[in-house]
């Protein structure tokens, strides 16, 4: 049998109550588990701070007029201050024979008049509870009730807590503590004094450190319940000053700020008597916001569905309020939040359960007056005391989620690697909601930094993550680039030059005729602007093209380095299989083995060299080039090339190729993109699929036919949702897991075929077995055929 020691009680209030915040955070907790009438109050009753009183106890040990001693420190006590607690003060002092001794009565009187009082009108406790509950620590009694909610499927949680180590968060507070409650049914108050030093005793067993609770004075009322836990002894400084810093951020965010403020739990701070203000986030601030995303993650007949939705408010640039909404179902979850790898069950997704988010991003350099909140400066700071996306269990805060140096969705390291929009986690306002009954496996750490590292606390993570950072980043730069720097549509701009030159210079000829001689210097000087005209309106055709080349050229070095980790992938791969081909020789003499090891080197290598050939026309000399080629051998060169790989992830490919060659003119590389961009898309569907399925046979079906040339490129692998059907081609949108997310694929597969004045599309035929989309086209015009 275990035997505690009576220091084991401050280890643990020591290690699970880490911060003040966190200690008053629990307190008002159980106020409202007790289910308080009025809200909880806190009261500071202050009568001097410790620096201030270690000031005077140095001048007291310098000597001089003790009664002048006396006198300084009663008239320092703050005015403000309870009128019990400074008699009680002075009366103290005021025996003192020695200057020790003033030194010695002002520091007790000061650990016993200074306190802060958390007080709710709650149901209380009787002499019963205080024995049976209040001094049994990880008393079971909520637990059980929470549980049994859980395990009845109610909405709402009977109890914020539950773990019975509450109480010890008073200890972080101050040396000792006194229990003031009753029940509506008692007549006198029920008390309970605890010195906490007496535990700090090495020798001491628990249970030799006499703590119980006894009958005290009548109530305020006979009509009266409630608890007021005081806090005397403090073990920090306080002040005014750090106490409404303290309601200004800390408890500001305690509950949920989005809330309507009347609607929020009401907790109300006083220092001596006066009320300080909690501060709610004002709707103004949210309007305020350049660019947005909010949504919820639920759990519909057993299948989880993500719906987001994105907004551009005011990104810097002309452009109208642009929207989007995001669905992901389960087939697309699977691949965007666990992958290929399965670090996290299947499961994970669904008893995770549903949760609602809302994010606001901000440029603050942008940040404006607005009405409401004052200039510029004022919003910037209402902005920077704001930020920080928070996370809520039942309108109550989850620490440490959205403090200043957290950053759980590690926005500011993606930030650092990020070109364009820079998502910092100081740019975001926002909260993220869960709840105890819902959310049944997101459990708070014992010690209150965070959630307990779970799958399904894993899912959280990475669905918040996969919106915040990639889709509402890619959305923003997918603005920019819809609005941004248009393209210039020269088109019909070298027609109407040509026409207006032409009207110019038959003009320019009137007026030559028309004009005497004293004016023929102004026609000249009009010839020459004309000149000059046409020679900067070619100069501005010029540039325009050249910038629509680097632009091209950047998405074909995209492209490029796409396919280059590809191959990169291959290789390195290949290379281990081949060490370890050869590390198995190592101590055999058998030539059959020696036969066997070297064919699996020789195959290794032989799919390395295709996929590496397979490159040439992907150079970006070779991607500009046109040249006449038969694309039915083109795609089976690239098939061949994808041999070992295909063998490895045992997927089958049927092509259904024309009896004769169809030649084509067009850029080669590009074409090679295309397909290569189709058969990586599939193999990462094919084996998500395939892990889930045992008695799936992944399949890919390439088909070609003529007039014009077109490729129909198919699989068996989890398909693309309706909703997804053009979001998928759109730079950045990716459904892969973290590891594999680029999002440039399909886009730069789709800028290949356009650059042909073709076209790549996701045909609209329902696969009747998965319901989804699964037949990719690429149609090339009629002119291409040779």
């Amino acid at each position: 049998m275990f035997r505690i020691t009576a220091r084991t009680v401050l280890e643990l209030g020591s290690e699970l109550i880490s911060s003040d915040i966190i200690a008053f955070y629990e307190l008002i907790k159980n106020g409202f588990d007790a289910r308080t009438k009025n809200g909880v109050s806190i009261a500071f009753d202050i009568v001097m701070s410790r620096h201030a009183l270690a000031k005077h106890l140095e001048k007291i040990a310098r000597g001089g007029s003790l009664e002048g001693h006396k006198t300084e420190l009663i008239d320092a006590l703050d005015p403000k201050s309870s009128e019990r607690s400074r008699k009680a003060f002075a009366s103290a002092i005021a025996g003192a024979t020695t200057h020790a001794d003033l030194a010695s009565k002002a520091q007790s009187a000061l650990a016993t008049c200074n306190n802060i009082a958390v007080s709710d009108t709650g149901k209380g406790m009787t002499l019963a509870d205080l024995t049976g509950s209040f001094l049994v620590i990880g008393t079971p009694s909520r637990k059980r009730e929470v549980e049994a909610a859980l395990a009845a499927g109610v909405s709402e949680t009977p109890y914020l807590g539950e773990k019975g180590i509450g109480r010890l968060s008073a200890m972080r507070l101050g040396e000792k503590l006194l229990v003031l409650t009753a029940q509506k049914e008692d007549t006198t108050l029920n008390i309970l004094e605890i010195d906490w030093r007496a535990f700090g005793d090495i020798n001491a067993m628990l249970d030799q450190i006499p703590v119980s609770p006894k009958k005290g004075a009548p109530k305020p009322s006979p009509e009266w319940s409630g608890t007021s836990i005081i806090v005397s002894d403090l073990t920090e400084n306080w002040t005014e000053a750090r106490v409404r810093q303290m309601a200004e951020y800390d408890f500001a965010r305690l509950t949920d700020p989005f809330d309507d403020a009347a609607l929020r739990p009401r907790v109300s701070i006083t220092f001596n008597g006066e009320r300080l203000s909690i501060p709610f986030m004002p709707r103004a601030l949210l309007e305020a916001a350049h660019a947005s995303v909010s949504g919820k993650y639920d759990i519909v007949e057993g299948r989880p569905k993500l719906t987001c939705t994105l907004e551009a408010l005011d990104l810097g640039f002309e452009h109208p309020r642009e929207k989007e909404i995001i669905t992901l179902t389960l087939e697309d979850l699977q691949g965007a939040i666990i992958g290929k790898d399965g670090e996290i069950e299947d499961n994970a997704l669904v008893t995770v359960g549903p949760f609602s988010f809302e994010a606001h991003w901000y440029n603050r350099r942008r940040l404006s007056k607005i009405e409401g909140i004052g200039e510029q400066r004022a919003v910037r700071e209402l902005q920077e005391k704001w930020s920080g996306i928070l996370l809520f269990r039942d309108r109550f805060r989850v620490f440490p989620y959205g403090e200043d140096e957290d950053d759980w969705l590690e926005l500011d390291r993606r930030a650092l690697r990020r070109s364009g929009y820079t998502l910092n986690k100081t740019q975001f306002v926002g909260r993220v909601n869960i709840s105890r009954t819902a959310n049944k496996m997101l459990v708070d750490q014992t010690n209150r930094e965070g959630l307990r590292v779970t799958p399904e606390q894993n899912v959280l993570l990475q669905v918040l993550r996969y919106v915040v950072q990639d889709q509402l980043g890619r959305f923003m730069r997918d603005v920019e680039r819809q609005y941004k720097n248009q393209k210039v549509d020269l088109s019909d701009a070298q027609a109407q030059v040509t026409k207006l030159e032409d009207r110019a210079k038959k003009a320019i000829r009137k007026l030559r005729r028309l004009t005497p001689p004293e004016g023929s210097e102004a026609v000249e000087d009009l010839e020459q602007a004309l000149f000059e005209f046409s020679e900067f309106a070619a100069k501005a055709r010029a540039r325009i093209a050249e910038v629509e080349q680097e632009s091209r050229q950047m998405i074909e070095m995209a492209g490029v380095g796409l396919m280059v980790e590809v191959v990169a992938h291959e290789l390195a791969r290949a290379s281990e299989n081949a060490l370890k081909a050869l590390d198995a020789l190592k101590g055999t003499d058998v030539p059959e083995k020696l036969r066997g090891h070297f064919n699996t080197l020789r195959a290794e290598m032989k799919s390395v060299s295709k996929r590496v050939r397979v490159l040439d026309p992907l150079s970006i000399s070779g991607r500009q080039r046109t040249e006449v080629f038969s694309l039915d051998e083109l795609i089976r060169e690239t098939i061949d090339a994808h041999e070992a790989q295909f063998a490895r992830h045992r997927v089958s490919v049927k092509l259904d190729l024309p009896d004769r060659l169809l030649k084509v003119r067009a850029v080669k590389g590009m074409v090679v993109q295309i397909l290569e961009n189709l058969i990586s898309n599939s193999i990462y569907w094919l084996d998500i699929r395939a892990a889930r399925e045992p008695s799936f046979k992944p399949e890919i079906a390439i088909s070609l036919e003529s007039g014009p040339p077109t490729i129909l490129f198919e699989d068996n692998g989890r398909g693309v949702a309706a909703e997804n059907q053009e979001k998928i081609f759109k730079a950045f949108f990716s459904l892969r897991d973290t590891k594999r997310r680029r999002g440039l694929g399909l886009f730069i597969a789709r800028e290949a075929a356009e650059h042909h004045g073709g076209k790549l599309y996701l045909d609209d035929a329902v696969n009747i077995n998965t319901g989804r989309l699964h037949r990719f086209v690429l149609e090339l015009p009629v002119g291409v055929q040779a």
